[in-house]
Formats: structure tokens, C-alpha cells, sequence
């Protein structure tokens, strides 16, 4: 059986990533994962936290935005909601993961994910993009002689997947994200650690064997991810 726009149950939308997509900032794309559109941007910032004053150490954090039309309902402009600040700490958390903040020294990088279409995996589509433009900011400041190497120690991937009507389904557009039974977010480095899953269960409840099945088809969704990055970073990252 296959889904209503095609696709098999464990096969992913397209992914496609436009690079170099804002002229000003020191990384940015466009990407695509089926109908959801997200531009993300990269900006390098002198100051670090309060907390990371004089430790040597930089910061990875980001900002998640909705446009007012980027929904079928108009979204509020500049509306700080608890679900943007849910969705922008978890792109911190998950590109934090794989930089060394060391290497980095005392700078901040800001990530900016604006979505422009919103057809379910906003957030996915916003880990994976900023991902690529923090790589592209770093590989700039790198080039610049600015810090001595590339402190990327991982890649990083994300994919949702859920249970809809009895199915394991991977990589869930809006509609079948509003009704599935269980969603789930997945966030996975290249060596197969687990940075977060963010699990739900939306009508009734789901067992330890419901868990483990999700959990490998992300994971199968995530390699797949993560091969893209590779081939988009093969000269820049050729060891990971």
C-alpha cells in the first residue's frame, strides 16, 4: 500500500537544498522537504552568552519563525509562541552536538530558520538546513583563517515518524501529522548516537516493540538524510 501523495511507508519526500540562497550572510539555503520550505541563514556574531564570557568557548544557538502565510491560516508576524521557542531550542540542542565550542572560540553563530511553507516537518526541515549553513559559515571562517579548523566533529540528521491507522510511516506531511495516532521527532548523529526523540502519543498509548520499530525507521530516514549532507560536503567534511 502506498500513501496519498505516492510514497511508500518508509520512504522519504524529497529533499533538495539550495545553498547560497541570501547574499549577506555567511551561510544560508533554501530547503525543501516535499512542500515545506525553510530558509535558513547563518550569522556569526563576536559575543558569546553572559556564561561563556572569558571561557575560551563559542555558542551554536537558533531562532524558528513561521511567515504569516506559510500556513493555510494566517500566522501571526513576530509572534514569539511556546511552540517557537520548543522548535528553536531543539535546532540549538541538535547542532550543538556535533561542534566543538572550543574550536570555535568565543563567537556566536545565530541560525536563522524562516519557513516559508509549512506542509509538516517544519522543525525537521530547520535541523537539517541549519545544519548545512552552519557548515558553510564555518567552512567561511575557516577560509578566513579565523579559527585553524573545521570544529564539525559529526553530521546530523532529523526525520519525523509516526503510527497512522496501524502504519509505520516515515516522514509525516501536515495531514497525516494531524491525525496519526503516535509522532514522533528524531534527531541522530552520523555514528548512530541519539541526540533527541521527542515522542507522542496522540490517541491512546504506545508499547516498548511500537518504540523500537519507530526508532529504526528513523534512523533508516536519517541515513538517507545524512548521505545527502555528505555529498554536499564531500570536499569541505571528507572524514565524516
Amino acid at each position: 500500500m502506498k500513501r496519498s501523495d505516492g510514497r511508500k511507508f518508509d520512504e522519504l519526500r524529497r529533499v533538495t537544498i539550495q545553498r547560497n540562497f541570501i547574499k549577506h550572510a555567511e551561510g544560508s539555503c533554501l530547503i525543501e522537504l516535499g512542500s515545506t520550505k525553510v530558509v535558513c541563514t547563518a550569522t556569526v556574531d563576536r559575543n558569546v552568552p553572559a556564561f561563556l564570557k572569558n571561557s575560551g568557548e563559542g555558542w551554536v544557538t537558533a531562532e524558528y519563525r513561521m511567515l504569516p502565510r506559510s500556513t493555510q491560516n494566517r500566522v501571526a508576524r513576530d509572534r514569539i509562541s511556546g511552540r517557537n521557542m520548543e522548535i528553536q531550542r531543539l535546532i540549538g540542542r541538535s547542532l550543538r552536538s556535533v561542534v566543538n565550542l572550543k574550536g570555535l572560540g568565543e563567537r556566536t553563530i545565530w541560525i536563522d530558520c524562516d519557513v516559508v511553507q509549512a506542509d509538516g516537518g517544519t522543525r525537521i526541515a530547520s535541523i537539517i538546513g541549519g545544519f548545512v549553513v552552519l557548515v558553510d559559515a564555518l567552512f567561511a571562517l575557516h577560509r578566513e583563517g579565523v579559527i585553524d579548523k573545521m570544529c564539525i566533529t559529526d553530521m546530523v540528521g532529523a526525520i519525523s515518524v509516526g503510527i497512522r491507522k496501524g502504519d509505520y510511516i516515515l516522514d509525516l506531511a501536515f495531514q497525516e501529522d494531524s491525525d496519526a495516532e503516535i509522532d514522533m521527532n528524531v534527531v541522530m548523529k552520523a555514528s548512530g548516537e541519539f541526540v533527541e526523540v521527542q515522542g507522542t502519543a496522540e490517541k491512546g498509548s504506545f508499547s516498548k516493540d511500537d518504540l523500537g520499530k519507530l526508532l529504526s525507521l528513523a534512523q533508516k530516514g536519517i541515513e538517507d538524510i545524512i548521505d545527502t549532507e555528505r555529498n554536499l560536503f564531500k570536499d569541505i567534511l571528507p572524514n565524516l
